[in-house]
């Protein structure tokens, strides 16, 4: 019988069998841990192994984002912890004028299609989206994986997710993707493997199959991967000098646990309203709605081409009287182009607050936090009640962000 995408990259990861259900010995291509439980992985290998060297030091890296540069004490001592340790053990730390980890990992050709990576950051299943396997795990499991290069892993059963028909801009890749957990809901892939196939979803760029796969975590997946396509490719090649790597896509006879299919022809902007991000609307349901500030970024939204576009939308204009727009690009690299084009200049024409490269306010560690009663649209992957202040959050894409932020209430692209 045939294999699926993860099966076929975990099949190139051990000798033990590979099938759904069975728990293998997984070798592991990169092993991360960022400034949030960075620290506690730092402990953990040190009562654990207090006498021994982490696996392969080429292979071990350490990643600022989560509160960067710290803003208290405690992420200040816990960054610090992790740069010490760094020095002892000859591991490269991207600190924390690098951006958000996943990214650069991306950026740097560290993550490469077929790659096995594990960190401490929920999100790690972003990798998907050049055809790596990324999990988050706790700090136990990565103080583990740092002394020995492996883990122990369960393979997953897949689902292969079938998208019919196109959609146009204004709906974007992030409308897809909410569209996508509304179907599923937060449990719906729980536990499995995402394969999600279709013409839309192989004419995404890179910037799109980020944010697809950013949110599998919102689906209750392990891990989503897409087909391979002309900008994937162009991404690796400008990340490694590289495009021969065996990219993982499933045997024609493969076994999936189960398939759906979904027409996205007609669809229209979506917006998650408070308090899950499955609980989707298309946007005109909720126009008018009062918004206090926006927040543009994230590891789902903060590419060049997620920014460039609200830019493109406020060229010339100005945001909403009372309404606080804050941008924060995904890395360093985002961050120096947006400049360099002329971007932030027209962010900060139209009235935007405009941060450092870091998760921001996503990780609830710096710029986009939300006080009692404060209504806050952000393109961020979740909502839920306190994860990025006291007030409502709602998800949207970044034209749905630009619109909202010039009307001051949710506003559909469309309108513009």
């Amino acid at each position: 019988m045939g294999k699926t995408a993860i099966e076929k990259i975990f099949a190139a990861h051990t000798e033990d069998e590979v099938a759904p259900g069975k728990v293998i010995w997984l070798k592991l291509d990169v092993r991360t841990a960022r400034d949030f439980a960075g620290a506690n992985v730092v402990k953990r290998f040190r009562e654990a192994y207090p006498d021994e060297r982490v696996a392969d030091p080429e292979k071990t890296f350490f990643t600022f984002d989560c509160n960067a540069p710290a803003n208290t004490i405690a992420y200040a001592q816990n960054q610090q912890t992790c740069r010490v340790f760094a020095r002892e053990q000859g591991i490269r730390v991207y600190d924390v004028d690098s951006g958000i980890g996943t990214h650069v990992l991306l950026e740097e050709g560290i993550a490469v299609p077929g790659a096995t990576l594990v960190g401490t950051d929920s999100h790690m299943n972003i990798l998907g989206a050049v055809g790596a396997f990324g999990q988050g795990m706790g700090d136990v499991d990565i103080a583990f994986a740092f002394r020995h290069g492996r883990t122990w892993f369960e393979v997953p059963p897949t689902m292969r997710v079938r998208i019919r028909g196109n959609f146009e801009y204004p709906v974007t890749a992030k409308d897809l993707t909410l569209f996508l957990v509304g179907k599923l809901g937060a449990r719906g892939a729980l536990g499995k493997a995402l394969e999600i196939e279709g013409e839309a979803v192989e004419a995404l760029d890179m910037a799109g199959r980020i944010t697809l796969c950013s949110m599998a975590t919102e689906m209750g997946a392990i891990s989503a991967f897409l087909p391979p396509s002309d900008s994937l490719w162009e991404f690796v090649e400008g990340a490694t000098g590289r495009r021969d790597f065996p990219y993982p896509t499933a045997d024609p006879d493969a076994e999936y646990i189960q398939e759906l299919e979904f027409d996205v022809a007609g669809l229209k902007p979506i917006i998650a309203a408070p308090p899950r991000p499955d609980n989707v609307h298309e946007v005109s349901e909720l126009e008018g709605e009062r918004v206090d500030t926006v927040f543009v970024g994230s590891c789902t939204n903060g590419r060049y081409e997620d920014i460039r576009t609200v830019a493109e939308i406020l060229k010339g204009r100005k945001v909403a009287k009372g309404v606080v727009l804050k941008v924060a690009p995904a890395t360093r690299r985002v961050w120096g182009r947006l400049l360099k084009e002329g971007w932030l200049e027209v962010l900060y024409d139209a009235g935007a607050v405009i941060s450092h490269a870091a998760c921001a306010g996503c990780a609830q560690g710096q710029l986009g936090m939300t006080g009692e009663g404060e209504v806050q649209l952000s393109t961020g992957n979740r909502n839920f009640p306190g994860k990025q202040g006291k007030g409502p959050t709602y998800l949207c894409s970044p034209a749905t962000a630009a619109a909202s932020a010039l009307f001051g209430k949710i506003t559909s692209p469309e309108r513009l």
